[in-house]
């Protein structure tokens, strides 16, 4: 429930702050006084957009705040516990406007998008305009009516999920099914490369090991006579080599140290390097017993290479990446494949998902002509109740003819005749503009009883209606009145007497500025406002006994 509005710098208000009560607030004033305006700056404060305009001249920000009581409002509190904003029994709703159009919105202190306001809005109140009967017109508007009555929300819910599911499949399976008819032709080509290069069977690391073998078996001749040679230098020839030289320079070397100790260091050198010669020359040995010439080998690895070489060439590829390529082909021809079996599998899952998408859809059309039965009896009620005593209204449920949504089967259509003998037609085609009004009226009284939300708001939605039909009008939005808080612009004396409460809006000018002004009235000043709206600025004993007697109405 809205308990507090506050306004500053907006359009044409200063400062306003409007403290509010449970049941119907009727709000009254004078034409161009701006009756609107604090329903527009509300409207701001839950997410509406706004531009820089809505700031007061000479103002720098427009501010607005709305406070709510939510303790019994289990929905509200379990969205604002999911978002991690503060949870008490009051909620407020705050809203800036800069003049160079910086726009900036608060949920309880804290900082957040628009999109969250315009979301928690949506939960605490619902705005029912002065044009609603041109939204009624329209086949969406109609549904989302009937739905809303319904209490669909769930249901409408688990439609969509299994909607969004079947055409995902679907989706799915027309991918796989193009891209089955364009790998089609390379698949051939494919199944060829790969099992060409399964029998190649290349192994991680074999290449460069094929090259470097290759190497050592060609050159192996002169491996064997170069590394003799270098044996000979070593240690192996006898006239002389580097073995002997060494010894012979380290003998004389430690007679020398026994001179002069300075030497010591350099006989532990040449020590040192003897050693690693001796090493170095037993190694070479060693090598040179295990290598030998094959040929055989030599033949067998230049097949291998020449072979490895003639796939890189043909698949141009360097030979060193052949096995990389093998792999991503292998890949490739692996979701092929994959893609065969899961194209078959699609077919079951597709249908299945077809299948529960229409039961949901069917549980939700039959709902849907239950609730649409029920609420065909409310309006043809009301429509006799509001000067149409030969009403009748239906709301056709049928197929839709543009095919399946993710809002289900059906086509919502409102019928109505509103003289005897006229067949049901299509609402836009049948009624003029004051029985549209009224039929809107009717409808927007008796739905908004079934929605959640607790505070509705009507601008001016009795436009067009007048006389007796303006005090059942009254009776219908006071008897809503009972059940929820109700805030009602009107222009008409029998809607206004209604009211638990009544403001006036006046606009006053002065000094080059221009402001507009909302004050509670007592029953005096209450007395006085209904009186100038039964006629006009000049209040008479008749217009305030007739005053009175609307008071007296209203709250019978």
């Amino acid at each position: 429930m809205l308990l507090q509005l506050t306004i500053s710098n907006f359009a044409i208000v200063s400062f306003l702050e409007l403290d509010l009560r449970p049941g119907m607030t009727s709000i009254t004033g004078e034409t161009g006084a701006g009756k609107s305006i604090a329903i527009d700056a509300l409207a701001l404060a839950l997410g509406e957009r706004a531009d820089a305009d809505s700031v007061r001249p000479g103002a720098d920000k427009a501010d607005i705040s709305a406070r709510f009581r939510v303790d019994q409002l289990p929905r509200v509190k379990a969205w604002l516990s999911e978002q991690e904003l503060d949870e008490q029994d009051e909620c407020i709703l705050r809203r800036t406007l800069s003049k160079e159009g910086r726009s900036r919105g608060y949920i309880n202190g804290t900082p957040v998008p628009l999109s969250q306001l315009k979301i928690l809005g949506g939960l605490l109140i619902n705005i029912h305009g002065q044009h609603a009967h041109q939204e009624l017109q329209k086949h969406d508007y109609q549904r989302r009516l009937l739905d809303a009555y319904a209490g669909h929300h769930q249901l409408l819910q688990l439609v969509g999920r299994h909607y969004q599911h079947w055409r995902q499949l679907s989706n799915e399976r027309k991918q796989l099914q193009s891209e089955q008819a364009q790998w089609q032709a390379q698949r051939q080509l494919l199944e060829y490369q790969v099992a060409e290069l399964d029998e190649l069977a290349l192994a991680e690391g074999e290449f460069p090991e094929l090259e470097a073998e290759h190497k050592r078996l060609a050159n192996g001749a002169e491996l064997l006579n170069d590394c003799q040679l270098v044996l000979n230098v070593l240690a192996d020839g006898e006239e002389t080599n580097a073995l002997q030289l060494l010894r012979q320079g380290l003998k004389t070397l430690i007679e020398l140290s026994q001179m002069d100790a300075r030497l010591s260091p350099v006989q532990d050198m040449i020590e040192s390097s003897l050693i690693q010669l001796e090493e170095g020359h037993s190694e070479l040995s060693r090598y040179l017993d295990r290598l030998e010439l094959d040929p055989e080998r030599l033949y067998e690895v230049e097949a291998r290479l020449g072979k490895v070489m003639e796939l890189a060439r043909k698949h141009h590829v360097p030979p060193a990446e052949l096995l990389d390529f093998h792999r991503e082909i292998s890949s490739r021809l692996e979701e092929m494949e994959h893609n065969d079996s899961r194209l078959l599998g699609l077919d079951e899952e597709v249908e299945r998902a077809r299948d529960d998408f229409l039961q949901a859809a069917e549980r939700l059309s039959q709902s849907r002509q239950r609730y649409a039965s029920s609420l065909d009896r409310q309006i043809t009620q009301s429509m006799h109740q509001l000067s149409m005593e030969h009403g009748r209204f239906e709301i056709q449920v049928t197929a839709d003819d543009g095919g399946y949504s993710p809002l289900g089967i059906d086509r919502v259509d409102f019928l109505v005749s509103t003289n005897p003998g006229q067949p049901l037609s299509p609402l836009a085609r049948v009624a003029s503009g004051g029985e549209l009004s009224r039929i809107s009226l009717a409808i927007q009284v008796i739905t908004a009883q079934k929605v959640e939300t607790p505070t509705l708001i009507f601008d001016e939605v009795d436009v067009g209606v007048s006389g007796p039909t303006a005090a059942v009008v009254g009776k219908l939005l006071r008897r809503l009145g009972d059940s929820t808080q109700v805030l009602v612009i009107t222009h008409l004396p029998q809607v206004a007497g209604h009211g638990h409460q009544h403001f006036f809006v006046s606009k006053n000018s002065a000094d080059n500025d221009t402001q507009t002004r909302m004050q509670e009235l007592d029953e005096h000043s209450r007395l006085q406002e209904l009186a100038r709206l039964l006629g006009g600025n000049k209040i008479t004993p008749n217009t305030l006994a007739n005053a009175r007697e609307l008071l007296v109405c209203g709250e019978a």
